[in-house]
């Protein structure tokens, strides 16, 4: 897949990784169009690169609806999805307070936000960019399009309180080949990209100890992962065209264990 002149639509595209993908994009000549709710950054951002912003919630519907029209008439079809757009928090599946004894367990619409986000608004932006790609005529290489997930290390081994975030990306690794199976006759190639710990806002927010304490347990090099490392694998399988159907960990070689 070629990027000058090509477009791309980048989800969570305003910061983190997304935001090291549309930059890594942009500076091979592609045309990028980034979904995010923040309107600032992801304004400021598009301005900089020489693309577009677009205000799109993935868990709604008529959001994506209206992004992709957006990205659309601006750019022309996407040949490049990087879903990028996630979250996650920390709250165990039952518990003990330890003050009072009170027995809490994890609220259910907190575990189905992070399932709607994660893995269901993952799915629905490639429902309709792949739907777009396939009303598109291929390309001189046969190639219509090309799609990169994000899911995580948690999908292979969460850690305690990561239950609704593992499964959510647990289900992106699980989807990943029966979609690129279902897209391969008609040029469309599928990967994901599981991180592992990142310098990404949410992790940046993160206590220093923590964040210390994680760098020291990546095999090498001993630090946490920078987003521009997550862009350089994206636009690989987006240049490589014999990369389908792959779930490839990029995580210093950590393996998360459950502390004694």
């Amino acid at each position: 897949m070629d990027f000058q002149g090509t477009a791309a639509v980048i989800t969570g595209g305003a910061s983190g990784l997304g935001e090291a993908t549309a930059r890594a994009l942009a500076a091979q000549g592609t045309k990028v169009a980034l979904f995010d709710l923040n309107a600032e950054k992801g304004e400021a951002l598009a301005k900089e690169l020489g693309g577009i912003f677009c205000k799109v919630n993935v868990t709604s519907e008529a959001d994506v609806d209206a992004g992709f029209a957006k990205a659309r008439a601006a750019h022309g079809q996407e040949r490049i999805l990087v879903n990028c757009a996630g979250t996650g928090n920390a709250v165990k599946t039952a518990s003990r307070d330890r003050k009072t004894g009170e027995i809490r367990h994890y609220p259910l619409k907190d575990f189905e936000l992070i399932i709607q986000i994660n893995l269901i608004g993952t799915f629905r932006c490639i429902a309709k960019s792949a739907a777009g790609m396939l009303a598109a005529d291929p390309l001189a290489s046969g190639e219509r399009g090309v799609i990169i997930n994000t899911a995580s290390v948690a999908a292979e081994d969460g850690q305690a309180g990561q239950a609704a975030y593992s499964a959510s990306k647990g289900g992106v690794v699980g989807m990943t080949l029966p979609i690129a199976r279902d897209l391969s006759k008609e040029g469309v190639r599928v990967n994901t990209i599981l991180p592992g710990v990142f310098e990404t806002p949410l992790m940046l927010g993160a206590p220093d100890h923590v964040k210390d304490s994680l760098a020291a347990s990546v095999p090498f090099p001993k630090r946490l992962g920078v987003p521009a490392e997550y862009a350089s694998l994206a636009l690989e399988m987006i240049r490589n065209s014999y990369f389908n159907g792959e779930d490839v960990r990029l995580d210093g070689g950590i393996r998360m264990g459950f502390p004694s």
